[in-house]
């Protein structure tokens, strides 16, 4: 029954996935947008950031939302025998899934020149620049 459930969590968290996609109208939405805008933004201060330099000035900030899930089933037995000896076998397997979108933001001059997500990615709503707060 447990394996049976498991599958199914899984089938669905795929089947998901596969309805999940990259919106243009997000992606449009940082063009010109100041790199101060990215600095602040609620879902992007949340994830790992790493910044790379193209060898023509371009600055590549790479925020990167991934998400870890393992499993691991075991069986195991033990066995008396006629003497004062207990046979144990164990059997475990482990495997491990990674989901990553890596939110490829090129940078010049201040201004987001393109937004591009790649990998395991969505975007929706919460992803656009946020508007100034105190102006």
């Amino acid at each position: 029954m447990s394996i049976s459930r498991n599958l199914l969590a899984c089938a669905t968290a795929i089947s998901l996935l596969g309805c999940a996609t990259v919106r243009q109208q997000d992606l449009a939405a940082w063009q010109g947008v100041s790199v101060q805008a990215l600095d602040t933004h609620p879902v992007f201060v949340s994830m790992p950031m790493y910044k790379t330099m193209a060898e023509n000035g371009m600055e590549i900030r790479n925020y990167v939302n991934s998400e870890s899930s393992e499993q691991c089933f075991g069986s195991g037995s033990a066995h008396r025998g006629s003497s004062r000896h207990v046979r144990y076998n164990e059997f475990i397997s482990c495997s491990e899934n990674r989901i990553v979108c890596n939110n490829l933001f090129y940078v010049q001059g201040g201004k987001v020149v393109r937004y591009a997500p790649t990998g395991n990615c969505y975007t929706d709503d919460r992803v656009r620049p946020q508007p100034a707060i105190g102006r």
